[in-house]
């Protein structure tokens, strides 16, 4: 074990002992025994309630214009004073649908502070995808900006749901202006009266079915996940004592640049409500522009991105980055996710070599939490996802789910007090992910845990394509090919791509003599699901696709056809 190493393990047993800031204890949840911080608040309610201390701080910023935690807060109480009076009780869902904005992050507070359960919903969706998801959470109120009220048509399809609406624009009849009713002052709203055990968050996640699935997590896995985020900060801290002496010497306030989506666990819980606890300020942005965000760092003096390996490369690539008036102001790159493209790791080992930069591996169905090094443990090993949560189990586990020792490749179970309660409404699913006796996770990566407790992640088992960080269901798009009646068969499968990490492409076999042709299938594609789900590329062919004895779909043998004929 390197020197390194073994002072991280004493920092981590430092931090985590009885009476530290982090104490780990032991408790039963859901009648099995597991690791939870004690300090961690017991419901969101209560940990939305601690940030109103920071008062007149900045909190967001968006085109131009800072909120202060006061502002926000006055808007929140107005808003859930008006969910109120509209009869949402505590269990009820409020479904949210906008790009990046203040706004959202108000929706999504006053909804837990009147005991609701948010379910944020993919802005990217389409109409069809978004009303499955509104019909699968049944909610009492959709909270939306006027792009997303349109691709709906104007109708949630779902009885008794009231819509709040965002709009520049007028708002159209049947809904709420929410510019109106967040003006109303009101009072904060009293404290639900919740159980660490009740829901608290419904997030979305493809994974490898043919609909998006929501992840249901209790309001202690939710907490504990954010709290573990305040963990690795001070065990990164800790352990890279002179990255942050130079923060420090900087007197720059903690700026993130959030252009991560917000309805993902990496957006919501690692940056807004991790900032909306801690009093740190966000900038945000509607969209994803490297150059912009280059403009961005310099302008708001940000001092932390996260994003997608992707984004971070294309960052990189933007002239400029290397220039201290451009980005001297950032101290740490973060990437989310399995291992790094080596040449990525290479260019930020080169360009930053002291900073806070660092990886982190989780999944929506365990909040965030899994493995994390940043600093000087990132820059040891950073092929690694790092080292694994104070508070979460990890097997690696054969075919037939036993355990395999430290350095061997197997299937990557979690199991932990953060794990989700199951999918919403789908027993089917929770059980096919779910280790039920024993509380384990079935991750679908693949990846060992190494002597020193690094974790590494090789490759998915799930058909799961990664495109600038948005986890894309292969059998969604394939679904999407075959309406289509002349389409035979259809086989979606990711390809490496240095611009967006991982690219769609579909092997399409059609009937002969039909006349369908790539551009017209993308553009099917294109009419029914969000534009980053449609292939960059579409093989179109009259012949049967390659099949094994038994019937399966040789994608494996399809992908190494196309990757070598696009080389």
């Amino acid at each position: 074990m390197s020197q390194l190493s073994d002072f991280a393990n004493k920092v981590r047993a430092q931090l985590t002992s009885p009476g530290a800031p982090f104490e780990v204890v032991e408790a039963s949840v859901g009648g099995r025994s597991a690791r939870l911080y004690r300090n961690a608040f017991a419901t969101l309610p209560q940990l939305i309630a601690s940030a109103r201390a920071h008062g007149d701080k900045p909190f967001i910023t968006w085109q131009g214009e800072t909120w202060s935690f006061d502002r926000f807060f006055a808007e929140a109480d107005a808003v859930a004073a008006c969910l109120r009076d509209w009869g949402v009780q505590p269990g009820d869902r409020v479904a949210i649908a906008m790009r990046n904005r203040p706004e959202w992050a108000v929706a999504l507070v006053a909804s837990v502070m009147v005991g609701a359960v948010p379910a944020p919903l993919n802005s990217f969706g389409l109409g069809e995808e978004l009303h499955d998801a509104l019909a699968a959470v049944e909610p009492r109120v959709f909270a939306c900006d006027g792009e997303r009220l349109a691709r709906i048509g104007g109708d949630t399809r779902v009885a008794g749901c009231r819509i709040l609406c965002v709009s520049e624009a007028d708002v159209p009849e049947g809904a709420a202006d929410y510019r109106a009713l967040a003006s109303v002052r009101a009072e904060a709203a009293p404290m639900p009266a919740l159980d660490p055990d009740d829901a608290a968050l419904i997030l979305f996640t493809s994974g490898a079915t043919s609909r998006a699935k929501g992840v249901l997590s209790t309001q202690r896995a939710v907490c504990q996940a954010l709290f573990n985020i305040d963990f690795i900060g001070a065990f990164s801290a800790m352990t890279s004592p002179d990255a942050v002496a130079a923060l420090m010497k900087s007197g720059l306030a903690p700026t993130t640049l959030t252009a991560v989506p917000l309805f993902h666990v990496s957006g919501l819980h690692a940056q807004l409500l991790s900032a909306l606890r801690n009093g740190r300020r966000l900038v945000f942005v509607s969209r994803w522009d490297p150059a912009q965000a280059i403009d961005v760092i310099r302008s708001e003096r940000v001092t932390q991105f996260n994003g997608a390996p992707s984004m971070v490369m294309q960052l990189l690539a933007q002239p400029g980055f290397d220039d201290p008036a451009q980005t001297g102001t950032l101290a740490g790159l973060g990437f989310g996710g399995a291992g790094l493209p080596q040449r990525l790791i290479d260019e930020v080992m080169r360009r930053r070599p002291d900073s806070l930069s660092g990886i982190g591996f989780g999944l929506t169905e365990t909040n965030g939490v899994g493995a994390a090094a940043s600093g000087a443990l990132f820059a040891y090993k950073p092929r690694s996802s790092g080292v694994v949560s104070p508070i979460i189990d990890v097997r690696v586990a054969d075919a037939m789910g036993q355990p395999l020792p430290p350095g061997t490749q197997g299937e990557i179970w979690l199991r932990g007090v953060t794990v989700m309660s199951g999918y919403w409404r789908d027993a089917q699913a929770t059980a096919a992910a779910m280790q039920a006796d024993e509380g384990w996770f079935r991750t679908g990566d693949v990846g060992y845990l190494d002597d020193e407790g690094f974790l590494f992640i090789v490759d998915r088992i799930k058909d799961v394509i990664n495109r600038c960080g948005e986890k894309i269901a292969a059998a969604e798009v394939e679904s999407c090919l075959l309406q289509l009646p002349d389409v035979l068969e259809a086989a979606v499968f990711a390809v490496p791509d240095e611009d967006t990490g991982e690219a769609v492409v579909a092997v399409v076999s059609v009937r002969e003599g039909c006349g369908l042709d790539a551009q017209a299938l993308q553009a099917h594609v294109g009419a029914h699901l969000a534009a980053y789900k449609v292939p960059a590329s579409i093989h179109v062919l009259t012949e049967a696709l390659p099949r094994n004895p038994a019937g399966k779909l040789l994608k494996a043998q399809l992908r190494s056809t196309f990757v070598a004929a696009r080389d």
